[in-house]
């Protein structure tokens, strides 16, 4: 298998089914104003997009109104303090790692996800393979669509011919991010996709329907190079 390769996971959506956890942050501060909690097959669809997309299928808020950005910071300090309670892998995603360092074919997260964010749920995760790269949304100077972290990422693993790495994610801008970048793009579509927006039309090289199918995908690819 050839080195020169690298597998970029998003992380919501894509390697980590977060959208429980996010959906409870988002369900304890609707209770907290009176109000129902919604099923998670309303939120887990904005999941991907964080506190953005949750507020404004909880709450009806924009990032233009004047109470997002409490709101924001209130569902940020909720997620955290019960960051991973349901948070797991996807099904297959474990496999795909230990093929990956079996193969010893390198791989890293791409995440808008801020840091302080990110780090604690990767740790009580406790995945079954480092990461070679973390990449979260603060870290480069734009988030994705930007190919900005994509880059970054791969700056980080070596990598000197980027249509040999594979940008995988659940969001068009993941690939929008990997297209700019000059990565192969997969789009994940097992993720937290909404209905008006259909994958289909986001130009991805492959869309991979369920995340039990991302192994023998890799593999094929990997063995076509």
């Amino acid at each position: 298998m050839p080195k020169s390769g690298a597998v970029l996971f998003d992380l919501d959506g894509t390697l980590v089914d977060t959208a429980p956890d996010l959906a409870a942050a988002a369900n304890h501060l609707r209770a907290l104003q009176g109000l129902p909690a919604l099923p998670l097959s309303a939120l887990r669809p904005v999941a991907s997009q964080g506190a953005r997309g949750l507020l404004r299928v909880a709450f009806g808020l924009q990032p233009e109104d004047t109470d997002f950005p409490s709101m924001r910071a209130a569902f940020l300090q909720q997620y955290l303090s019960e960051i991973c309670q349901q948070s797991a892998l996807f099904p297959g995603m474990e496999r795909v790692l230990r093929w990956l360092e079996e193969q010893e074919i390198p791989w890293g997260i791409v995440t808008n996800k801020p840091g302080f964010l990110t780090t604690p749920l990767l740790a009580a995760l406790s995945l079954p393979v480092t990461p070679g790269v973390v990449v979260s949304g603060d870290t480069a100077a734009r988030p994705k669509p930007d190919p900005l972290p994509v880059l970054h990422a791969l700056r980080n693993l070596d990598i000197t011919t980027a249509r040999q790495a594979i940008m995988i994610g659940d969001d068009h801008r993941d690939i929008l991010a990997g297209r700019a970048a000059g990565t192969q793009c997969w789009a994940a579509g097992w993720g937290y996709i909404e209905s008006n927006d259909p994958l289909e039309n986001w130009g991805a090289d492959q869309i991979i329907p369920r995340s039990e199918s991302l192994e023998l995908a890799l593999f094929h690819f990997h063995a076509a190079q």
